[in-house]
């Protein structure tokens, strides 16, 4: 890394996509919403139903978080960069972009990681759950992830500060990722790139040991269930956590372990698709459509709310009948006088 930051670019240039934009636009406009309505659904959901006051839905509500926040500090700038003739951001509104992506992509990392470890807890012992899992400690381990989330981005950062941009300010990408960066300096990057592979290896790799470990202690925990009915309960809590370790390990493995040979970049643009847009959106309706807490406790929250706006509908009903009764009243008394 250069021994600080003499750069000549002031803004970069979003290339995003070229073809369709006006379509695009509409389709990533219209994930956009369908995330921060799941996963906001899901936070107000959580918070508002006692019932789901437990570990597991304490650390789903931050994982909800997470997602409206990653897809957030992307999807804004890249709705623009569809419609808008000149798609540029400035360095620093890049580098903080890239700030905030760090942060919440590697939080989420571990929060998985977390809630890989409760599950076990859930199902190895069940009895001591609540004993074993108190609020302070499910705290102190989704603090404990912004904690990581915090102090990779900040190394990363850091990192990209050092670095000389002369030109060109091209990036072939929709927002400020860590890979096309380092292919637009002029700066010598070898470091930034050892750094960076061993950091989010380090990340990966740690998180999905960790998940490993904990779903084998599952499976030998379901297998010594004599009931096939309680077996396929047990494992039934799991498999929503186990998509969404699926699309978002996945995707960002490809995003980060190939980022500069071995792929294409539209290939790249895709695994970014789906790692900070497509994955946000999805995994509000894979926990409500494979949890059946989450969806007893939404089909009653849409009965409360029908039955209110039917109630209301009534009461306005007879309130114009009773209006139109005491007319009719008053005119019959009129014509008899």
């Amino acid at each position: 890394m250069a021994g600080g930051n003499n750069s000549s670019v002031t803004e970069f240039v979003l290339l995003g996509f070229t073809d369709l934009q006006e379509l695009l636009f509409g389709i990533f406009l219209l994930m956009y919403i369908t995330t921060l309505v799941g996963n906001l659904g899901m936070i107000v959901l959580i918070r508002t139903n006692s019932q789901l006051h437990v570990p597991m839905y304490f650390f789903l509500s931050h994982l909800s978080f997470l997602d409206i926040c990653c897809s957030s500090s992307i999807v804004p700038k890249f709705l623009s960069v569809l419609i808008e003739e000149r798609n540029v951001i400035s360095f620093s509104g890049c580098i903080t972009q890239f700030f905030f992506l760090a942060v919440f992509g590697t939080t989420e990392a571990i929060l998985l990681a977390v809630m890989a470890y409760d599950r076990y807890v859930a199902i190895h012992d069940p009895l001591r759950y609540s004993v074993a899992m108190p609020h302070g400690v499910c705290v102190q381990l989704v603090v404990g992830s912004y904690a990581v989330g915090c102090l990779n981005a900040l190394v990363h950062t850091s990192g990209l500060l050092q670095l000389s941009f002369c030109g060109p300010n091209l990036i072939n990408h929709f927002y400020c990722e860590m890979p096309p960066l380092l292919l637009l300096s002029c700066s010598d990057t070898r470091l930034n790139k050892v750094v960076m592979v061993t950091c989010v290896g380090f990340v990966i790799t740690t998180s999905v040991l960790a998940i490993a470990a904990s779903y084998s202690r599952i499976l030998l925990t379901i297998w010594s269930i004599r009931s096939a009915e309680g077996r396929h309960k047990a494992f039934s809590t799991c498999t929503s956590h186990l998509m969404a370790v699926a699309l978002f390990y996945g995707s960002a493995a490809f995003l980060y372990f190939h980022p500069f040979s071995g792929r294409t970049e539209d290939q790249g643009k895709r695994a970014s698709i789906f790692y900070t847009i497509v994955t946000p959106m999805l995994n509000p309706f894979i926990y409500s459509l494979r949890n059946k807490e989450v969806r007893s406790t939404l089909r009653r929250a849409m009965n409360k709310v029908f039955a209110s706006v039917y109630s209301h509908r009534s009461r306005a009903n007879q309130t114009k009948g009773g209006i139109a009764r005491h007319g009719g009243v008053s005119g019959r008394n009129k014509a008899d006088t």
